[in-house]
This record gives structure tokens, C-alpha cells and sequence, in this order.
């Protein structure tokens, strides 16, 4: 039966309503640096995401999880990204391929401390921007290193590969910063090595580090290996202090593409 003109206009009616929501939506021509925030018991907490252009990313594009070091602390929802990744991020905005997300940690407090705001951030984040899944990486520097291992042991199963930059799990010196999971544990860097053997990992540390002694990253890439990891590597810049993280995102090119090729399993 033919439809009748009453109901043609209606299915016209539609798609002219439809067709200016269509144009109204570009896409991206430039990756961009956007604020963005949410709601975690009963706060608002900002943090700012780096979206890529259209043709970099794809339909649907990587998602990095970047964590700061002490000194990027406070409210200001700025120096986050000045430093670390988004220091190269600012180097390649036009062809950067992945969603970055930049969570900033409130003045005084320690990552394992604002797990749960870090992880709606990413998740709210990676919906809105329309983040691929299965491939989500967490790095972090320094505080944020530990910050890295901190929450990739909440969430073993969440992450494609994590890149912990002059991190460990514990420190005698500053123990507000241990990762949480491990309290009590004999011997920490087994316990994490067995719950991470199958995500991929690449650690960084400065041989000359006076802050966060690389001897942390070392055992744990020891305990990696001993527990057979799938994919665990240890780079060790000899001339480098504490600032390994310009090295390690600046100067490795073999980082990015070794990166972007994982996949959650």
C-alpha cells in the first residue's frame, strides 16, 4: 500500500529537523586542549582532556590517562599539562592520535587518594570523545608514577599498557604515597608483578634520580620478568636525574608507535 502524503511529510518534516543537528557537529580539523569537570561525592572537580583532530585519531581514537608529579598539584586545572606528555602533545597537537586525559591532583594529596575521581574523569572523558576501549593507557611521572601503579592494581583488566615514569610502590621516606593495594604485603613488587604480568609495560628512570631512587624501578622490572610478563621493558637513561619523563616521552620514538599498538585483551 502506497504511503499517504500526510505521512511523507512527516518523514520530511524529520529529516530537515535532523539535517541542521548533522551540520551543526564538524569534525575536528586540530586537536584542542578542552576543561572539563565532574561531579564525585557531592564536589566538582576539574580536569582538562586533549582531543585530537578528526584525521589523527579516527573514528575511534586511543585514550592516554596521565598523571602528574608533586609539583603540578592544586586547583588551578593548568600546570597539569605543562609538564610530561603534554609538553609532546603541545609538539604534535595538529597530528597527535589519542584522547589525553589530565586529571589534577588537589594541593597536599597523593593519587592513591583520588582514585575515584581519576577514573570518572577518564571514563567521562573517553564517552564523551567516543575513546576506543580496549585501548586505554595510564602514565604518570614521579607521584604520578606511583599514582600509575596505584590505580592499574585497582583496575588490572582496564588498561591496554602502562608507561610508569621515576615511580615505585613504596616509599620509607614518603609512605602517603605507597600504593594502597599492597599494605601488608611480604613482598610488594611480586604481589604487583603478579596481578600485572599481562598488560604490557614500559618503566622509565633516571640513573641519577636523588628523588625517587631507581632502584624501585628496577625491582619491579626484576619482578616482572621473574613472573614471566608477557611484555615488560626497563629503560635506564644513564646521564639522567629525576627529570626522566623528558627523555622517556621526547626522545623515545620507539614509545609511541609500541604504545598505540596494544590492545586490552
Amino acid at each position: 500500500m502506497p504511503a499517504c502524503p500526510s505521512f511523507r511529510i512527516l518523514v520530511l518534516l524529520a529529516l530537515a529537523c535532523l539535517l541542521p543537528a548533522c551540520m551543526s557537529a564538524p569534525q575536528r580539523t586540530s586537536g584542542e586542549f578542552v576543561e572539563r569537570s565532574v561531579e564525585v561525592g557531592g564536589a566538582t572537580h576539574r580536569y582538562q582532556v586533549f582531543v585530537p583532530a578528526a584525521r589523527a585519531g579516527g573514528a575511534k581514537p586511543p585514550v592516554i590517562l596521565f598523571l602528574h608529579g608533586s609539583g603540578e598539584r592544586g586547583s588551578d586545572n593548568h600546570r597539569q599539562v605543562e609538564v610530561g606528555i603534554g609538553t609532546y602533545v603541545r609538539r604534535h597537537v595538529a597530528d597527535f592520535p589519542a584522547i589525553v586525559v589530565f586529571p589534577q591532583a588537589p594541593g597536599n594529596s597523593e593519587w592513591n587518594q583520588v582514585a575515584d575521581v581519576v577514573l570518572a574523569q577518564l571514563d567521562a572523558a573517553a564517552r564523551e570523545f567516543g575513546g576506543d576501549p580496549d585501548r586505554t593507557v595510564l602514565t604518570g611521572l614521579s607521584m604520578g608514577g606511583f599514582g600509575a601503579w596505584d590505580i592499574a592494581l585497582r583496575e588490572p583488566r582496564r588498561f591496554s599498557a602502562l608507561v610508569p615514569i621515576c615511580g615505585g610502590l613504596v616509599s620509607p621516606g614518603r609512605p602517603s604515597m605507597d600504593v594502597a593495594s599492597l599494605a601488608g604485603e611480604a613482598d610488594p613488587y611480586a604481589a604487583a608483578a603478579r596481578k600485572l604480568r599481562d598488560v604490557p609495560t614500559w618503566i622509565f628512570h633516571g640513573a641519577r634520580d636523588d628523588a625517587v631512587p631507581p632502584e624501585y624501578s628496577r625491582r619491579m622490572a626484576a619482578a616482572l620478568e621473574a613472573a614471566g610478563a608477557r611484555d615488560a621493558r626497563y629503560t635506564e637513561f644513564p646521564d639522567a636525574g629525576h627529570n626522566s619523563w623528558d627523555p622517556a616521552y621526547l626522545d623515545t620514538p620507539g614509545l609511541w608507535p609500541w604504545l598505540f599498538a596494544q590492545r586490552r585483551r
